[in-house]
């Protein structure tokens, strides 16, 4: 026989809702709008960005060919990885899947020396051509296929799944 007990339920202060000022009205719309107008200018200013930082990843490439050592690999590395943050926000789908390959393949061998030359050199030309040409579609069935292809040999070569 079980006695029963009151149930006491307590609810915290909400104290984010107070802070903000409770619902959604209390949101400056102007604000919102500005930070859009914003982000749309920096997707113009895009183009200019990933032409350097296309450059620096190619830079970084000749590098890591010429040492290929710990260094000139995460030197390649964080210039692969800041393409893949930018891309997908300025509408670059492709190019931050080939730079995600990239970093996996970079991060997922045990040693410099054990990172096929080939293969950066397909990711970083891949990168090249997506931008040079200007493919944001996904659906290009021809950037697609390459970038299918480069997961598959990174797939390959590091025994994990690009995510």
């Amino acid at each position: 026989m079980s006695k029963e007990h009151p149930i006491e339920l307590f609810m915290p202060p909400n104290m984010l809702k107070a802070k903000v000022g409770g619902t959604i009205g209390g949101l400056d719309m102007a604000a919102v709008k500005r930070a859009e107008a914003a982000m749309e200018t920096l997707k113009a200013d895009f183009s200019d960005w990933v032409g350097s930082d296309v450059a620096r990843l190619s830079e970084c490439r000749d590098r890591f060919a010429a040492e290929q050592d710990a260094d000139a690999r995460d030197a390649l590395f964080r210039a692969g990885h800041d393409i893949k943050g930018q891309a997908t926000t300025f509408e670059f789908p492709l190019v931050a899947r080939v730079a995600a390959s990239l970093c996996h393949l970079l991060e997922s061998l045990p040693s410099p020396e054990s990172v096929p030359l080939l293969l950066v050199d397909a990711h970083v030309t891949a990168i090249r051509i997506i931008v040079r040409d200007k493919i944001k579609d996904t659906t290009n069935r021809m950037a697609l296929e390459l970038v299918e292809e480069l997961e598959a040999r990174v797939v390959e070569m590091t025994g994990r799944p690009v995510v």
